[in-house]
Parts: structure tokens; C-alpha cells; sequence
């Protein structure tokens, strides 16, 4: 990887220098031929904040009163890539009163002037970062108009050279991106670029075939994206969407792979969604964006199929009744996509109606990185934890952290699973092997939901490799049922049973067997405010090789049935 890194920082290099450059165009956008859609959804009050001298941004608001947001320190690299990206542009864009519109329109065309400015040659440091680059190109395309109209000519010539030679870098330097969605968004920004502005044509159908070359490699057969994190699909197809719209505008038909790889992003997304319409928290799903989520599914021609599976990312799902559930089958990404995924082999999410009942912990947002490492431990989701340990390896490496982006992490290796219908019920057999290496015991779980959806059955069992085993000393485990924070839950009479009640009032018992009950308190990271205090039922013992835990929750209208 570091070899590779190298390599592709050289080639950009080299392309970038003087008698190289010539090939990627004009470095100045004479003229804008397309103005690209902003499909993600404005927030009109970011222009009070900045009246009062606040720029909130990625999660955490600086303060820059009577001071340009360039001359703060970064509270952290989240915020500066976000603050680079100009993304913000379109919350200026959206001020709400008609007499504010002349004061953002003025400290948007403001700021970026003052951008190009400082960074005549296109940027440097995180700024001059491809994938920031590119985002910058995409918000000041897009809002073109909120930047050029009416700017007199001196504002006009710095701010339309600065977009030529950040395009005509972002062509060559591209491949110095990191692997993973980062490359990708250079890739889709710089062949957007080259569609909107004049003179770039040219270089149009070799970025298209390098883009649709990283696009399948990103892409999975089933619409997954390689990280395994469903809420990256929303990024890009906010993204591929207008990139669609524009190869219409230039009246140039788009790759035939694009067009069927949205399809297939479209259907996961589908896939991946519980009852509230929100996407299951796997892998570094995160704090979600209804908003964003919708937009997209708009464009979804076939909005009520679903598909049956999802092979190629790894990921089951149940429905019967009015209840989703949707468990992870399967092994860590590539380590180059696994900077930010989770140890959550064969842990699930459920949701009754459009209510949430059981979820995993989430990624918190990049304001609260503190929280990350325990946001991605075994003990953040709902399924078995041996030993106190995660059933994957956090790999700290400072180099390799470096080239991507985070402490990746390393098994199970071997996950496998099945799902079978008995009687209109559904049942998921899975098993993975994380534990092998520290243990010497696998971990098989069994899932069925009834076909009325209001009974859970669950089995979770430990062994040996080969079958029957005596450890040298008794291990202890834990499956967690990590509960939403709106969901309430106190212990039954019987100390074996748990009464949860959801929000509108619907009831449902969980009752356990081959463990002992707990009520614990639980941390649920994903929630736009912040992390939030939740409860848990846990199931606690300890194994000397051969264990068997027995567990349902149980709706409070089927008992007794």
C-alpha cells in the first residue's frame, strides 16, 4: 500500500509539472456550460450562526467573529476538509429573508475570492487534498450563480481562474487520493468538472473510462459499496445523480455502467433500510440524513421492490409482518476500506412498525472522536462478546493508519450463513471464527422470526473447532441487546424476564435462558445531539468450552399462543 501511494503521488507529480500540464486543458474556466444540481438539502439558519460569528461545520462549531474562518485554528480535520470543501455554499444559498440574500451572496462571493487568494496555485496542505479539492469544485459549480452573477470583473477573473487551475490540478493529482471513497469522489468531481466547463471536452472520455473502472471496483455486484457501509451509497448517488443530469445537458449518453450501477445502489439502499426508513447502523453508519436518504430514493423508478439478498455485501434480512430485522454476515472490507468498520459479525437491528427496538451503537459524528474505538468494539452491538474482547483486530500501525485513514481492523475470516423458511417463519444459521485464534471457539447464532414478526427466537452457542472442548479456564461472555434510547425496559418478577416498552406503548417480553439477565446501562452513538444514554439487556455467564444461550422477545399479544 505505502509502494502504491508512492508510486501515484509520483505520477501526479510528474503530470502536474510544466511540460506535462498543458495536456489537461486551460487552467482558467472561461465559461461555465453547466451548472450542476445540488441535490443535498440546505439548512437556511447557517447564515444566523454566521451573522454571530459561529461556523458550525462537520459536527463542531468555531468560532470566527470579525475574523475570516481561513485565519481560526481548525477545531479538527473534519471541519477543516468540510470548511476547504465549500460545501457550506448552499446554506448561504438558502437564507431564508429576501434581505438577507444580498449579505450571504456577498460573504459567499467574499470567502471564496479570498480562497483563490490565498491559494493562487490551488491549494496546499488539506486544502490542496484531491477528494477536497473535488468537493470544492462541485459547491462552487453548483453554485455558480450565488459566486459569478453580477460580480464585477476583477472578482469574475480570480474566482474563474482559481476553478481552471484547481480542475487541471485535481486531473492530474487525482491519483493521490486515498483508496476508497476518496478516490472516487476526485474521480466524479474532476469528470463533472470537465462535462460543465468549456474547453475541457477533450479529456472527457478518458476520466469517464477511469471513473467507471473505480466505480465497479467499488461498487459491489449487489449494489454494496466495498467498506460495507450502507451510508456511503447516499453520498455518492447524491453526487452520481447530477453527474447523470449533466451527460444529458451535453447531450452525450452516459456509461451504460453508471446507469446500472445507480440501479443497483438503489436497491441496496432498499435493502439496508429498517422501519423508520433509516438505514441499520453496520460498519460505520453513522449519525443518518433522512433528508439526504429521501432525495435519493426519489429517483428510484421500481420504489416497492426489495431485493431478496444481498450476496455480495454480506448482509441478511428478515421481514414478516410489521418487523425488519437485518444482521451482518459477514468478514471485515479490504484493510485499505476497513479504516473506519466494525466489529459487529453476526450482530443485528430491529425494528417493530416504524419503531426502533434494537440497535447497534452507530458511528458518532467526527465532533465526537473520543467515542470512535468504543463505537466499533464488539460490545457496542447486538450480538456475542467472548472474553471481554472484540471478535475482530484493531490493527494500530502509525503508517498504516496513514494510508488508511484510521486503525483498520482484521477478522473474522471465515463467516458463513444460511436462511431457510420453515412454516412462514424465517431462520438465519451463521457462525464466524473471530474467536479461534484468542479462544479456540467459534460462535454460531440462530435467528427466526415468525411469521406474524411479533416472536424473535434466538440461539447463540459456543464451541470448539472441531466440536466438543474443555478450555483450561472458564471464559466469560456477554450477548448484548443494545435497546434504542426512546424504548423503556425493566425486569420481570421472574428474574429471567424483561418487560420493553416502546414508545407508543407497545409491549414485548425478552426471556432467557442458559445465562444470567441484566439491565445495563448502554451508550447509543449515532444520534445527531450526541451520544445518548440507552439501556441494554445483557446476557451474562461464562463458557468452558461448550455453551448454549436461549433467548425471545416475545410481543405482549402473542403470549401464550
Amino acid at each position: 500500500m505505502a509502494a502504491d501511494r508512492l508510486r501515484r503521488g509520483a505520477i501526479s507529480s510528474v503530470l502536474y509539472s510544466p511540460p506535462f500540464r498543458w495536456q489537461f486543458g486551460a487552467s482558467a474556466a472561461e465559461q461555465l456550460l453547466i451548472v450542476p444540481q445540488d441535490l443535498r438539502t440546505a439548512d437556511p439558519s447557517f447564515w444566523d450562526e454566521v451573522e454571530i460569528g459561529q461556523f458550525g461545520l462537520a459536527g463542531t462549531v468555531a468560532l470566527a467573529d470579525e475574523v475570516s474562518p481561513f485565519d481560526i485554528v481548525p477545531p479538527n480535520e473534519a471541519w477543516a476538509r468540510a470548511l476547504h470543501g465549500f460545501g457550506w455554499l448552499r446554506h448561504l444559498a438558502a437564507a431564508a429573508r429576501a434581505e438577507e440574500r444580498t449579505e450571504a451572496r456577498e460573504t459567499a462571493r467574499l470567502l471564496a475570492t479570498e480562497w483563490a487568494l490565498r491559494h493562487r496555485g490551488g491549494g496546499s496542505g488539506l486544502a490542496a487534498e484531491p477528494h477536497v479539492t473535488g468537493r470544492r469544485l462541485i459547491s462552487w459549480m453548483s453554485h455558480s450563480g450565488l459566486l459569478l452573477e453580477d460580480a464585477d470583473a476583477e472578482t469574475y477573473e480570480i474566482l474563474t481562474e482559481s476553478l481552471g487551475i484547481q480542475l487541471v490540478r485535481l486531473a492530474a493529482g487525482w491519483r493521490s487520493s486515498p483508496s476508497g471513497y476518496p478516490r472516487l469522489l476526485s474521480l466524479l468531481s474532476l469528470l463533472l468538472a470537465q462535462l460543465c466547463i468549456s474547453g475541457h471536452e477533450g479529456q472527457v472520455p478518458e476520466t469517464e473510462r477511469l471513473f467507471v473502472q473505480e466505480l465497479e471496483r467499488q461498487i459491489l455486484p449487489d449494489g454494496g459499496h466495498i467498506s460495507r457501509n450502507p451510508g456511503v451509497l447516499v453520498e455518492l448517488m447524491l453526487d452520481l445523480l447530477p453527474l447523470h443530469q449533466c451527460f444529458a445537458a451535453r447531450s452525450r449518453a452516459a456509461p451504460p455502467e453508471l446507469t446500472a450501477i445507480m440501479k443497483t445502489m438503489l436497491a441496496a439502499l432498499k435493502y439496508m433500510r429498517l422501519g423508520d426508513g433509516m438505514l441499520a447502523r453496520f460498519n460505520g453508519m453513522g449519525v443518518a440524513s433522512p433528508a439526504g436518504l429521501a432525495t435519493v430514493l426519489v429517483y428510484d423508478d421500481n420504489p416497492g421492490a426489495i431485493p431478496d439478498n444481498a450476496p455480495h455485501s454480506y448482509y441478511r434480512r428478515l421481514e414478516r409482518g410489521r418487523s425488519i430485522l437485518i444482521m451482518d454476515t459477514g468478514s471485515p472490507p479490504p484493510l485499505e476500506a476497513a479504516a473506519e468498520a466494525h466489529a459487529a459479525c453476526l450482530s443485528f437491528e430491529f425494528s417493530v412498525g416504524t419503531e426502533l427496538m434494537l440497535v447497534n451503537g452507530g458511528a458518532p459524528s467526527s465532533a465526537n472522536t473520543e467515542w470512535r474505538a468504543a463505537s466499533r468494539a464488539t460490545a457496542s452491538h447486538n450480538t456475542l462478546c467472548l472474553g471481554e474482547k472484540s471478535s475482530s483486530k484493531l490493527i494500530r500501525h502509525k503508517t498504516l493508519e496513514e494510508l488508511v485513514g484510521g486503525p483498520p481492523i482484521r477478522f473474522p475470516d471465515d463467516v458463513r450463513s444460511k436462511v431457510e423458511e420453515h412454516d412462514g417463519s424465517l431462520e438465519i444459521a451463521a457462525s464466524h471464527d473471530g474467536y479461534i485464534r484468542r479462544f479456540d471457539l467459534m460462535h454460531h447464532r440462530t435467528l427466526a422470526l415468525t411469521g406474524s414478526g411479533r416472536r424473535l427466537l434466538g440461539i447463540d452457542r459456543l464451541t470448539g473447532r472441531a466440536g466438543t472442548m474443555r478450555l483450561r479456564k472458564d471464559v466469560p461472555f456477554a450477548v448484548h441487546f443494545h435497546l434504542h434510547p426512546s424504548v423503556r425496559c425493566r425486569r420481570d418478577d421472574n428474574p429471567n424476564i424483561a418487560i420493553i416498552t416502546l414508545p407508543s406503548g407497545d409491549t414485548w417480553w425478552f426471556s432467557l435462558e442458559g445465562a444470567r439477565l441484566a439491565i445495563e446501562e448502554s451508550t447509543y452513538f449515532s444520534d445527531s445531539s450526541g451520544p445518548r444514554r440507552a439501556l441494554q439487556i445483557v446476557a451474562r455467564g461464562a463458557t468452558f468450552g461448550e455453551t448454549e444461550v436461549r433467548w425471545v422477545f416475545e410481543g405482549q399479544d402473542t403470549l401464550g399462543e
